[in-house]
């Protein structure tokens, strides 16, 4: 159970596309059971249109509501609601007066779509803004990591992944926390060499040294334990905060590695701030 000094700050709920199994006010009685005193409902916004190869279109069953996928695998999500997600936070808000509820965003891929991100954070007001990578560019479509490991080394993926994270944060101005910057060891497969940081470190100091310059906080993702040797060099190159996200697509996994999460980051050289809302600041 995670201590209470640690707030979630990367949650979705029925508001994002791919949580069908979301609820933000069970999450929300969730975050208040594990004593944790704040969560942020940062739901996806995607307008990218990607692509699924005709390998895995064959495995993949039927897509989520609102999403389509044509014959020649271009997935199309549905426009993200403001009005309802905004009124479903002041609900949620209104039940559980103990808990700190945040509106926020999980803003994929803004540096591509400046003014269709901007129109939508216009819309209303979000505390929590993420910006996260969640597809390459192969030729003129777009596909995920698990996707493009397909054909292509998990290690050259990687190794562009961190090359488009240092331009999304060089050029996009649209988020305050770099999401998830290991996302592509999710795609790490049985048959592939197993994942060491180390043979990317000049890869991962770059985008992180990118980050730290832009004022940025790092977030420490659990849906795998990020590896502390990444964290160290967040340090190492400056960076002065981070944030815990549980990425949870449901209510049983909010808050989840919090712990184990927490520590690292302490001994790593990071400590809560006074406002336990705040990213947890470098010592």
């Amino acid at each position: 159970m995670p201590g209470p000094s640690i707030s979630d700050s990367h949650v979705h709920s029925q508001w994002s596309w791919d949580a069908e199994a979301g609820s933000m006010e069970r999450s929300c009685a969730e975050a208040v059971r594990l004593g944790v005193p704040a969560v942020a409902f940062t739901e996806h916004l995607d307008h990218t249109v990607w692509s699924i190869s005709p390998e895995l279109l064959e495995l993949a069953g039927d897509p989520p509501p609102g999403v389509s996928c044509d014959a020649e695998g271009h997935v199309v999500l549905p426009p993200f609601d403001v009005q309802g997600y905004l009124a479903s936070v002041e609900r949620c808000r209104e039940l559980f007066p103990g808990l700190r509820v945040l509106s926020g965003l999980e803003v994929g891929e803004p540096h591509r779509h400046p003014d269709a991100v901007a129109a939508v954070l216009a819309a209303g007001t979000f505390d929590r803004v993420l910006g996260s990578l969640h597809c390459l560019p192969e030729g003129d479509r777009f596909f995920e990591p698990d996707d493009l490991r397909l054909r292509h080394g998990i290690g050259q993926i990687l190794r562009e992944y961190l090359a488009e994270v240092t331009r999304l944060v060089e050029t996009s101005d649209a988020f305050a926390v770099l999401a998830h910057i290991d996302y592509p060891v999710r795609s790490w497969a049985g048959d592939d060499p197993a994942f060491d940081p180390r043979d990317f470190e000049e890869e991962f100091r770059t985008a992180l040294r990118a980050t730290a310059r832009s004022g940025r906080a790092l977030e420490i993702n659990t849906v795998l334990p990020l590896d502390a040797t990444i964290l160290r060099w967040w340090h190492d190159v400056g960076g002065e905060a981070v944030t815990f996200g549980s990425d949870a697509h449901e209510p049983a996994h909010v808050a989840r590695g919090f712990a184990d999460a927490a520590a690292m980051a302490e001994a790593c050289g990071f400590r809560p701030a006074p406002d336990l809302v705040d990213p947890w600041v470098r010592v």
